[in-house]
């Protein structure tokens, strides 16, 4: 769910301010001292639920903090609608999508296959 931005066409459950705790933390990961040094982390936290997303995705506090928003908005959407939610029918859609995906490449390659098995006797 890290792809977020295009969910505003979702008809996601509403967050309000009262519901959520916010920390800044330092983040982990590469960085060295620009990491280390300064609390542009964002751990979010929706009280209701108890669903926490920790954001360090860019080097900005107020990225980080949307982008956090938009991520919780999806798992307490998730979390509250389970089936019904508009994201678990993307995701569903898209795992379908792959699957055939794969499906159609590995026919392509046993048809492939068959193709050269067929002109080896025909070379004989």
């Amino acid at each position: 769910l890290q792809a977020a931005g295009k969910k505003n066409s979702f008809n996601l459950l509403e967050l309000t301010e009262a519901e959520l705790e916010e920390q800044f933390v330092r983040g982990d990961g590469p960085g060295g001292q620009a990491t280390n040094k300064t609390n542009n982390c964002v751990v979010l936290k929706h009280i209701p639920s108890g669903i926490v997303v920790k954001c360090h995705q860019t080097r900005s506090v107020e990225k980080n903090r949307k982008i956090a928003r938009e991520i919780l908005q999806e798992k307490v959407d998730l979390f509250y609608k389970g089936e019904d939610s508009d994201i678990f029918k993307e995701k569903k859609a898209s795992e379908r999508k792959k699957q055939e995906k794969k499906r159609r490449a590995k026919e392509n390659l046993e048809r492939k296959k068959h193709f050269k098995e067929m002109q080896q006797l025909d070379k004989k």
